[in-house]
């Protein structure tokens, strides 16, 4: 299973960008899902890297496998998941 999380309707709003990221983890995490794909867009990066900050906290680390970023497309990020 596949999540995916778009940004660009909400790229200027701190809050919500928090609490969709935080959505979609806990929602990977209750399906077992096996890979989140966040589009933050190309841009000028900023935003994808306020996504690797939130990604890089200790409390939603502890959640994932890792994280990739995609080399075809700068304005994607991969979460992966591992499942016992």
């Amino acid at each position: 299973m596949k999540l995916k999380l778009d940004l660009h309707d909400i790229y200027n709003k701190g809050g919500e960008i928090d609490r969709a990221l935080r959505g979609v983890i806990d929602e990977a995490v209750a399906k077992k899902a096996k890979l989140v794909e966040i589009i933050p867009g190309k841009g000028s990066g900023a935003l994808k890297k306020h996504v690797l900050r939130f990604l890089d906290r200790k409390d939603i680390k502890a959640l994932y496998h890792r994280v990739e970023k995609d080399s075809d497309n700068f304005g994607r990020v991969f979460v992966h998941f591992r499942w016992k």
